[in-house]
């Protein structure tokens, strides 16, 4: 079963250590991209899986390919065109001070390709899943044209279609954007939705009251009567201590009833980039399995936690660091 990804893959720049951009000369370089982080997380996970996107037809270009294919993605259907690749700039935090991400992805390859030049036909073909992001239509109205054709390509040919919300909104903001309508179009054509109640509230006009697991379910029954063909609305909480120290518990909703996870304290974090695309990938990794909803929420954290302590955007464990991670064993494996 092949899951194909629609999203762009970009360049991360980040100072070394925790130092503040420019404080140094040198930067550390990172390929990612939400759809390519969660198409990562599961390739290394044993699934097989399609990145469909464009690159510049340059050494950048050609480099992000290269690290895509070597972590297992197949990569046929990203095309490189003349153009730059998309770039952002990480500050990493530290103590009590945040992290900050500073885009420069304009007119990119793959910001600026229209919506027509996407063969949906070859994209999709084999496809049991399309996975997207609200990433992608942030982007520009190119890419939130192709990311509504993508959805309707897959609905017509009956694909399933997971959405990771994604909200951006230094993204949606740079450009004469309506994030509410073009959202509500992707997630009708969902059966799983990446998202919490702020998500849900952005799409429906209206907050949730309560707090915790019931403003939750409150959020999820509303989403479930707005988008029928929803059936799972996966997220996390977190409680940010420092920048060191998180504690986070993952919740999924299901038509009939919601499944939370404890609270596991992830401490002596080492990057936070890209750990919502890793729980993402560990709840499909247990539905591709045949796991509930409660598998999946625990696959769900697992994998998520997991990332803290991995340096880069993307989650590279396998099926094997996640069983050690459930029996809870913390010293050398040996």
């Amino acid at each position: 079963m092949t899951i194909a990804f629609f999203g762009e893959v970009m360049l991360r720049l980040s100072p070394p250590g925790r130092e503040l951009l420019l404080q140094t000369s040198k930067f550390e370089v990172n390929v990612g991209g939400a759809e390519a982080n969660v198409a990562t997380g599961l390739a290394c996970l044993g699934h097989k899986v399609r990145m469909v996107s464009a690159v510049a037809d340059n050494p950048l270009g050609g480099a992000i390919v290269g690290e895509l294919r070597r972590r297992g993605v197949d990569t046929a259907q990203i095309a490189q065109e003349p153009g730059r690749v998309g770039l952002y700039f990480l500050t990493p935090g530290a103590g009590l001070r945040a992290s900050e991400v500073v885009y420069d992805r304009a007119h990119s390859v793959f910001a600026d390709r229209p919506a027509e030049a996407w063969d949906w036909e070859a994209a999709l073909d084999g496809a049991t899943r399309l996975h997207l992001s609200g990433i992608t239509p942030a982007l520009g109205a190119n890419t939130a044209a192709a990311a509504i054709a993508a959805a309707e390509a897959a609905g017509a040919r009956g694909i399933p279609v997971s959405f990771d919300g994604n909200y951006r909104a230094k993204l949606w903001e740079a450009w004469d954007s309506d994030p509410r309508g073009v959202l509500s179009q992707l997630i009708a054509h969902a059966d799983i939705l990446f998202g919490n109640h702020r998500d849900v509230a952005l799409l429906l006009g209206k907050p949730f009251s309560g707090d915790g697991p019931d403003r939750r379910r409150e959020a999820a029954e509303a989403a479930f009567e707005a988008f029928p063909k929803l059936q799972l609305i996966a997220s996390t909480a977190r409680h940010v201590v420092d920048a060191d120290s998180h504690r986070i518990a993952a919740r999924i909703d299901a038509r009939d009833r919601g499944y939370q996870t404890d609270e596991v304290l992830v401490a002596g974090i080492v990057d936070r980039i890209g750990a919502g695309d890793a729980f993402a990938a560990g709840v499909l990794h247990a539905l591709l399995d045949g796991g509930d909803p409660a598998a999946a929420a625990r696959a769900g954290l697992a994998l998520t936690a997991l990332k803290h302590s991995l340096p880069g955007d993307a989650s590279l464990f396998t099926r094997a660091d996640l069983a050690a991670f459930d029996e809870g064993g913390l010293d050398v494996r040996r």
